[in-house]
């Protein structure tokens, strides 16, 4: 079974690098498209061996982001001759993917989608990944537990379920669907539009595989980052930033990080890092001045 990917990455680095390297291995082939100024994104395909595609057709006609003309330019780059992937930069594939997809039986004239569930911060990605709990288990059953599920999009009164751009799996030689729809010049629908040219009955759900979006911002208005990244940067500099030193520190004081902190916030964290070694320091040096005082009183 012959299985590439396309994944559109414009100032999306910081997410790949935490999907790219465990998606990589479920295909033949991955390409990744973002623009020419996005050099963050560049670099972490270099890191991984994965082909870059820098373009600005995102732009072209004043877009603010042309998502579809992005995949197409990423479609030139593949054999076509199999299985298509379209990804998104913020999706965590589980381990078995590529397994069970070579184990189901598919048809090639129709696409097929999977559910999702939504990680909502950098904090619980870590705690994911320290000690992941099972999305499968025992060769039976499929865990849809770790964060709560994504909505599915289905229009229940008219054309039916969609699956939608975060994972879009299709044959273009068995469909004879080879291009992305690129008349809209932003981020979202063009995915819709893309499932249509599937009848309902070729639409279909894999119930086998739940994917992961991670996010950096808890309950991120929808369409935020539609025409442009908008949300906060997926980092530990980032989450730190957002989290009172009030709050339990990510890392222990063991592993010697020092965020991105103002210089008053870095004495803060000092002082409550080092508290008893402060309070000791204190009365080392009032008992000594006490006994200077004494000495010439006398």
């Amino acid at each position: 079974m012959k299985i590439e990917a396309v994944t559109v990455c414009v100032n999306y680095s910081d997410f790949l690098a935490h999907t790219l390297p465990h998606n990589k291995n479920h295909f033949n082939k991955i390409v990744v498209v973002t623009d020419t100024k996005d050099i963050d994104t560049k670099k972490v395909c270099d890191f991984y061996n994965v082909m870059c595609v820098q373009t600005d057709v995102f732009y072209e006609n004043g877009n603010k982001i042309n998502k579809g003309k992005g995949i197409n330019e990423g479609l030139k780059h593949l054999d076509m001759d199999g299985w298509v992937v379209h990804l998104d930069a913020d999706i965590y594939l589980p381990p078995l993917t590529r397994s069970i997809l070579e184990n189901l039986e598919l048809d090639n004239k129709t696409i097929y989608g999977i559910d999702r569930m939504m990680c909502p911060s950098y904090k619980d990605w870590m705690y994911f990944i320290d000690n992941p709990s099972l999305l499968h288990e025992g060769w039976i059953y499929v865990h849809p537990s770790a964060f709560p599920m994504g909505v599915r999009i289905a229009e229940y009164k008219g054309k039916g379920w969609e699956p939608i751009g975060f994972f879009q799996m299709w044959n273009p030689k068995g469909s004879g669907v080879f291009e992305y729809p690129k008349e809209h010049g932003a981020v979202d629908r063009s995915d819709v539009i893309f499932a249509k040219n599937f009848p309902r009955s070729k639409r279909q759900l894999l119930p086998e595989i739940i994917s992961i979006h991670i996010d950096s911002e808890e309950a991120v208005q929808m369409g935020k980052n539609w025409s442009g990244r908008q949300t906060t940067k997926f980092s530990l500099d980032s989450h730190l930033k957002n989290t009172t030193i009030e709050q339990e520190p990510l890392l222990d004081d063991k592993c010697n990080y020092t965020p991105d902190l103002t210089f008053f916030e870095k004495i803060l964290l000092y002082i409550k890092n080092n508290i008893f070694f402060l309070i000791g320091l204190s009365t080392i040096i009032l008992t000594i001045i006490s006994y200077i005082i004494l000495f010439f009183i006398k």
